[in-house]
């Protein structure tokens, strides 16, 4: 009798031990996930903060709205290495890449590059193919990661020379990044500075033709608004960015260029990297800008 009860409690203990068993496997597992995205927490948010801090002598304030970039001196770069000219332009691509996330990081809304003239066609079939198919592959593979970093894309210049394929993805672009607000990337391809003015007092002259506007209200606000960077809130680049040691502006951005400041880098484009940007954007808030007028005092 004695023996049949040790093993009915020996049972009943052997439930109960079941049960508080898997309830503390149970609470562990929550607890150690739980202490798991807690980690994963602390880490993206510190991640977050380190990215949102500026590089030393840098501040906020004064960090540009918009910045243009002629990215110049890929061949030369590359012919100074011994390399090919495709390579010098895949080591361009690759800065492209580099520069997005720094201005994300910094605060500068606008990013317009000067990415193809419409005086780059005098160069050789060859390269301009591949120039074609370098920006169409990198529109297919890095797509997602733009939208990632919540960039919106926006093109400028005469799309119409350009192959359809490479039309087809530059909309799809444009289309899967129009809501996107961190940073406005403005690429210009088969633009022409002269062009742009040009379109301009096109459509002002439809406009007065049409009898949509008078010709005494025709001011500099209603021609900016028809020049093509109309497609940002802040259509006048703050800093401009030249590479490869030139020292002119190459018929970009000629009218919205008025009152920029200047900045010109003896290093090709492959070679300018964030210490070069930053170097930049230091010369940048090192000046006082005076939009026509006098010092104050």
């Amino acid at each position: 009798m004695i023996n049949i009860l040790l093993i009915a409690v020996g049972i009943l203990l052997g439930i109960l031990f079941e049960k508080f068993r898997r309830k503390y496997y149970s609470l562990c597992r929550l607890v150690f996930r739980s202490s798991h995205f807690e980690k994963n927490l602390k880490v993206s948010l510190e991640k977050e903060e380190v990215e949102n801090i500026l590089p030393a002598g840098l501040i906020r304030e004064r960090i540009p709205k918009h910045v243009a970039v002629i990215m110049d001196g890929n061949r030369r770069w590359a012919k100074e290495k011994g390399l090919t000219t495709m390579e010098g332009h895949i080591a361009g691509a690759q800065r492209v890449l580099e520069l997005i996330p720094l201005c994300c990081s910094y605060g500068i809304k606008v990013l317009t590059l000067f990415a193809f003239s419409t005086e780059n066609w005098n160069r050789s079939e060859v390269e301009i193919s591949f120039m074609i198919k370098l920006g169409e592959k990198m529109i297919m593979e890095k797509l997602e990661e733009v939208m990632r970093q919540d960039v919106r894309i926006s093109v400028i210049g005469d799309m119409t020379k350009l192959p359809r394929s490479l039309q087809r993805l530059i909309t799809k672009a444009i289309d899967s990044t129009k809501n996107n607000s961190r940073l406005h990337l403005i690429v210009a391809i088969n633009y022409s500075g002269r062009c742009d003015i040009i379109q301009a007092c096109q459509r002002i002259y439809e406009k007065v033709k049409d009898g949509i506007v008078k010709q005494e209200n025709i001011d500099e606000t209603l021609f900016t608004d028809q020049l093509e960077t109309n497609c940002t809130e802040f259509p006048y680049p703050d800093l401009l960015i030249r590479t490869s040691g030139e020292l002119r502006i190459s018929n970009f951005l000629i009218w919205q260029l008025a009152y920029t400041e200047l900045y010109f880098e003896e290093l090709f484009w492959p070679d300018f990297g964030e210490k070069e940007f930053v170097k930049a954007l230091l010369s940048f808030q090192g000046r006082s800008r005076r939009f026509g007028g006098s010092t104050a005092g």
